[in-house]
């Protein structure tokens, strides 16, 4: 059935939406930045705190699609409640750790809450308008997603200077504990009656055990040796839970993901795109604000180095009103096979780091990274949603939201891990020159994937990007962190 008609959202909602999605995006962006002060704080590895970054993405990448279902089943407004209850909960966990196991347990807590509150606060948002003024409203949370992405890594340098690193964890519990009252008072709750009742929980669970064995591999492998026993047993159970959760999904009565998707090349294809360049874009902020921060390197601050990222967000920021016109222009491989292109070379001349670089010497480079990846992202994110039926956009969208979180834990793993292991061969030389060699070895990876996603332009081959609308923007705008759906949806599921 299309919709027709024109329902607004109510204020109340937009902003429990739109605020709750600026802060889960700022939070999560933010917290690479504060990596090498909580080290000093708690007594721990960088190397191990990367968990609190790659456990946020995994438990995110089981939970996004299994929340939005259980808002369908339960009601949204409820399972959003209790995602940012959840928040608040593990916001203040990290804040009062004092070791790294509270820290990391916090953060996998928070992947939850932050991926419930963004599935809910979309289907909020979906069933609480229609027509053009529900693009109008999903045009508003994408901008407020895209926003807290890119003011994430300055606030966390900020506050790191002035509060010290818990700062930042304290503040936005506040400001999700005040969405609750909010939500409560303004936000209607609502049901997919229609819907299975059925909720995919095994599914989920299967999802988490091919992916934390497959991290846990790529992250020790270094120390573990590739062929070890250890290495090799998660790599087995990785390969049997992907199996089993392939069986799993033939036969759920509500699947976590609808296998028959994946027949649809261009879905196929613009979720790749979205899980490369999540991959590429958290593996080098991860990269980047260690290295800028480390004492062998730069030596920077953590708003020194907040800072240092804004060539890079201020760029994918800055081409966004282009994207989506130039996709129409070229087609939507040819923009997403371009942007991996310039990606490639960005990333390529960072293999070329030596410590005696200047800043200044990463500034083209990371311009022409992120412009790239700007330019593979906003068509892949918007062919996603736009290549199938509007009764399968929900499903579209939870699939490469998804990927995004795949992408990214399974990325920042091994670009850590090369970077890791380079550094640790070049240890007989000055600590600059075995830093930056760890760092040109984990941008030669990053290429890498970079250059992979140029072959995506076969899958592609069928897509024909949409005309610009504000709609369009907005989703290429937030590609970095979520997909928007970007025509009306059927249906309140998003």
């Amino acid at each position: 059935m299309t919709v027709t008609t024109s329902r607004a959202a109510g204020t109340g909602v937009l902003l429990a939406a739109c605020v709750s999605a600026l802060v889960v995006n700022a939070n999560t962006s933010a917290v690479t930045i504060l990596l090498p002060a909580i080290s000093q704080d708690v007594g721990a590895s960088v190397d191990l705190l990367q968990w609190a970054v790659t456990g946020y993405m995994l438990v995110g990448a089981a939970v996004i699609v299994t929340s939005g279902a259980l808002g369908d089943v339960f009601g949204r407004r409820k399972i959003f409640l209790g995602g940012l209850v959840l928040f608040v909960a593990s916001c203040a966990l990290i804040a009062l750790s004092q070791n790294a196991a509270g820290v990391i347990a916090g953060r996998m807590i928070q992947g939850a809450a932050g991926s419930t509150i963004l599935a809910c606060g979309m289907s909020l948002l979906s069933v609480a308008s229609s027509g053009a003024a529900q693009m109008k409203a999903i045009t508003m949370w994408g901008a407020a997603s895209a926003i807290g992405a890119a003011i994430g890594p300055l606030i966390g340098g900020v506050l790191v200077g002035s509060t010290g690193w818990q700062g930042l964890f304290w503040i936005d519990a506040a400001i999700a504990a005040g969405c609750i009252p909010l939500t409560l008072a303004a936000v209607q709750e609502s049901r997919d009656e229609h819907r299975s009742k059925s909720i995919d929980i095994l599914g989920t669970v299967l999802v988490a055990v091919l992916l934390v064995p497959l991290v846990l591999a790529l992250s020790e492998s270094g120390s573990w040796g590739w062929l070890s026993v250890p290495t090799i047993s998660c790599l087995v159970i990785a390969v049997l839970g992907g199996v089993g959760f392939v069986a799993v999904e033939k036969r759920a009565a509500a699947p976590l993901v609808d296998l028959k998707l994946l027949r649809n090349p261009v879905l196929v294809g613009s979720t790749i795109a979205i899980l490369l360049v999540a991959g590429v874009i958290n593996a080098l902020m991860y990269l980047l604000s260690l290295y800028f921060q480390d004492p062998a390197g730069f030596g920077m601050t953590a708003l020194e180095a907040g800072l240092a990222t804004l060539p890079a967000a201020a760029a994918m920021i800055a081409v966004t009103p282009l994207i989506t016109p130039l996709a129409v222009k070229l087609g939507g491989r040819v923009a997403v096979a371009g942007g991996f292109l310039l990606a490639t070379i960005g990333a390529g001349a960072l293999i070329f780091v030596t410590a005696d670089w200047s800043y200044a010497a990463f500034v083209v480079p990371l311009i022409v990274l992120a412009v790239g990846l700007g330019f593979a992202n906003g068509p892949a994110s918007s062919a996603s949603t736009s290549s199938v039926d509007a009764s399968q956009v929900g499903q579209a969208s939870g699939i490469s939201n998804m990927a995004r979180y795949v992408g990214g834990s399974l990325a920042v793993a091994a670009a850590a891990t090369v970077s890791a292991a380079a550094t640790e061969n070049h240890q007989g030389e000055p600590a600059a020159d075995a830093l930056a060699a760890g760092l040109s070895a984990a941008s030669l990876f990053l290429a890498i994937m970079s250059a992979a996603g140029i072959a995506l332009v076969v899958l592609l081959r069928r897509h024909r990007s949409e005309p610009a609308h504000a709609v369009h923007l907005a989703a290429a705008a937030a590609a970095s962190s979520h997909t928007i759906p970007t025509k009306p949806l059927e249906g309140a599921s998003a």
